[in-house]
């Protein structure tokens, strides 16, 4: 009678999966590509193209921020640095209305931390190959005009005022860690984070890059334009 041939083919099966065992337990396991990162765990709450519809609806119930036009917009230090570590960067949520919980008397509505989802961290390898994924996204798309932002000296406690007074940005967004605004991406490390060119654009007309974004059209002229990227462009985050 002839022996069953799987004893002789058990040790082809086992011996592998041992060693890609032993492998993981060790830590040598291969490094994701940034594009297989971005696949497996980005995708699912940010749009990596541009969506075939920027109607209200998806706006709606996006997860995360749009991440089609990050080339553009984000610094790649900052991004390889803020993806080991991700910080919080809107108080209250992508989408506020999700978040924020009306008060039953007459104190200010908050954050229900709760609400919140956490975001990921990656290793460090990881997180630089994702970055140089995303830095590769939006330079086609005609958003930012290059060398829109001409980089004069600012006044900074005359453009700080206009910030937190004259242009109301303040309601929205904070310059400094617990002071303005919650329902926008805090602005204390804006300089780190944002492309100067990005925030002359996004001044400049925020239905640009989504027709139904809250930010609103304030219809600055050129000289405030320039005097608010100025100012983000000096908020590092240093008293973070």
């Amino acid at each position: 009678m002839k022996r069953p041939m799987f004893p002789r083919l058990l040790p082809s099966v086992l011996i592998p999966a041992a060693f890609a065992t032993l492998a993981m337990s060790s830590g040598h396991v291969q490094a994701r590509t940034g594009q297989e990162v971005l696949q497996q765990q980005c995708v699912a709450c940010h749009a990596v193209s541009k969506p075939q519809s920027l109607d209200l609806e998806r706006l709606w119930q996006r997860k995360g921020p749009d991440l089609y036009y990050a080339g553009i917009k984000f610094n790649q230090p900052w991004l390889e640095k803020w993806l080991q570590n991700p910080t919080t960067i809107r108080p209250a949520g992508v989408m506020p209305a999700r978040s924020v919980r009306a008060a039953a008397d007459k104190t200010p509505d908050t954050v229900d931390p709760g609400a919140l989802t956490p975001h990921l961290a990656l290793s460090k390898d990881e997180a630089a190959a994702v970055a140089a994924e995303l830095m590769k996204l939006g330079p086609d798309l005609g958003l930012v005009e290059k060398g829109a932002f001409r980089n004069d000296p600012p006044n900074v406690s005359m453009a700080g005022m206009l910030f937190s007074k004259l242009r109301g940005c303040a309601s929205c967004h904070s310059a400094k860690p617990g002071n303005g605004g919650s329902s926008g991406p805090e602005m204390y490390d804006g300089g780190a984070r944002l492309q100067p060119d990005y925030i002359v654009a996004y001044l400049r007309d925020p239905q640009k890059f989504d027709p139904h974004v809250w930010m609103p059209r304030l219809d600055l002229n050129d000289a405030d334009v320039q005097k608010l990227a100025g100012y983000i462009t000096t908020l590092k985050g240093e008293a973070k």
